[in-house]
């Protein structure tokens, strides 16, 4: 089992920076590939970005891709979205998710235990 809560949103006006965090519980953490997903309103929830188990594949939705960046520090049973540049289309609720997947991790289907979720809103 594996616990996630989200921090870090908040309002912000275009053309500035956040950054998300995840904080998971359990001694597994290091075993789960993590994503982040977002989910607009009227909108169904997107893949944003995505990290392997040790860090060694990322992905990125086009959308976000040379803004966002993901990281994780296992350490610390932690995983960061920096997002950068955001945009008001940017503005969504923002979830994190563990996926015991070893591939496919960017397919939402495959993720097993989520968290509930941070508002992120830029204003234009």
């Amino acid at each position: 089992q594996v616990q996630l809560v989200e921090s870090g949103g908040g309002l912000v006006q275009d053309g500035s920076s956040l950054r998300l965090s995840c904080a998971a519980s359990g001694r597994t953490f290091s075993s789960y590939s993590m994503g982040w997903f977002r989910q607009a309103p009227g909108k169904e929830r997107e893949f944003v970005a995505a990290v392997s188990w040790a860090g060694g594949r990322i992905y990125y939705a086009d959308s976000v891709k040379g803004r966002f960046t993901i990281s994780r520090d296992n350490a610390k049973n932690t995983v960061y979205l920096q997002m950068n540049t955001l945009k008001p289309e940017d503005t969504a609720v923002y979830y994190c998710a563990a996926s015991s997947a070893v591939y496919s991790i960017t397919n939402y289907g495959n993720y097993n235990y989520w968290g509930p979720g941070t508002q992120v809103t830029v204003s234009s």
